[in-house]
């Protein structure tokens, strides 16, 4: 069958350095080459300011858009065509000129509790330390239990598990699907689930960037979007975006798809003292954006924009993951 679109003879994924970015790329690689195996993929691995200023807060130093400009600037000069994702990275807005082409089918959203003692969040100590420098995890953390010490957690997957494994931390918390990704599924000691947990919004979901007039690239990667899932990321987002958020936030958001209906849960939650609103709705898979903004609509009325200023330093900005 003759292809709608031109299948070119090379194509270019511009990606971050670090061990999971390239799993993902390359994970994107193999299912083009399946796809179009006329067709020549190749890596263009970038480093990111991102990546490289691993000893402040990604907020003090400008937020996860960090992670992508490189890769960005890489498809404006034409060295990239496609640059690959953790969609929870992608910031709510992209910049002018480029558009999310294809999500790919979500992984394990879940959270993980990994520790080298100690099987849950329960059997801790108290004041026992636990890493992790996103303020949802904060939040529900310390929702969960107030007693523990919560320490930043920079760098890759690789870095923060031998920082655990050196005895910085009893206890740290990662995605689930990074650890399964990497080969680690025997590093999670339990999965943090919803209802009781809830993940950041599109947490274990690809996402493929490209520039919003290469109608080829779209054409091509029309055949890695997933549905279901780019309709759950989709609620999940449109709320984290209605209540002015971003990666900075401690936004939690989990989306599930049961026929044509959408039921969205949400949590904005205190990353200094636990506090924390939620709320959920259901609605119609084909107005999912609609269904974000009802929930965020519902957590404001209870105090969310509150507890999102609350959670901020107001010097460095708060800590993001």
């Amino acid at each position: 069958m003759t292809e709608a679109f031109p299948v070119p003879d090379v194509l270019r994924i511009a990606t971050r350095k670090s061990p999971l970015a390239l799993w993902q790329s390359e994970h994107v690689a193999e299912r083009l080459r399946a796809a179009y195996p006329d067709m020549r993929v190749e890596l263009v691995p970038l480093s990111t300011r991102g990546d490289e200023v691993l000893d402040r807060s990604l907020a003090a130093i400008g937020g996860k858009g960090l992670f992508l400009k490189e890769l960005e600037l890489a498809m404006e000069r034409g060295d990239a065509d496609c640059a690959v994702h953790s969609l929870k990275d992608v910031p709510m807005e992209l910049e002018p000129g480029f558009a999310l082409a294809a999500i790919l089918a979500r992984a394990d959203a879940a959270d993980a509790f990994v520790s080298s003692r100690y099987a849950g969040i329960d059997d801790l100590p108290r004041g026992a330390v636990v890493g992790t420098s996103s303020l949802r995890r904060q939040a529900q953390l310390r929702a969960r239990r107030p007693d523990l010490q919560l320490r930043d957690l920079r760098g890759n997957v690789n870095t923060r598990l031998a920082k655990l494994d050196a005895g910085e931390y009893d206890a740290i918390v990662l995605a689930c699907a990074g650890l399964q990704r990497l080969g680690f599924d025997d590093r999670i000691r339990s999965r943090l689930d919803a209802p009781a947990w809830l993940p950041a919004p599109a947490q274990g979901a690809i996402a493929i960037e490209c520039r919003s007039d290469d109608f080829a690239a779209h054409g091509l990667f029309g055949a890695l979007d997933d549905r279901d899932t780019r309709v759950r990321v989709e609620a999940e987002r449109a709320m984290n975006r209605a209540l002015h958020g971003s990666c900075h936030v401690p936004v939690a958001a989990f989306a599930t798809l049961s026929g044509a209906q959408l039921h969205l849960q949400g949590l904005v939650g205190s990353a200094i003292d636990g506090r924390y609103v939620r709320a959920d709705a259901h609605g119609d898979a084909g107005d999912a954006e609609a269904l974000g903004q009802r929930v965020a609509t519902a957590l404001l009325a209870q105090g969310a924009a509150e507890l999102i200023a609350g959670s901020a330093d107001p010097d460095t900005g708060p800590f993001v993951s």
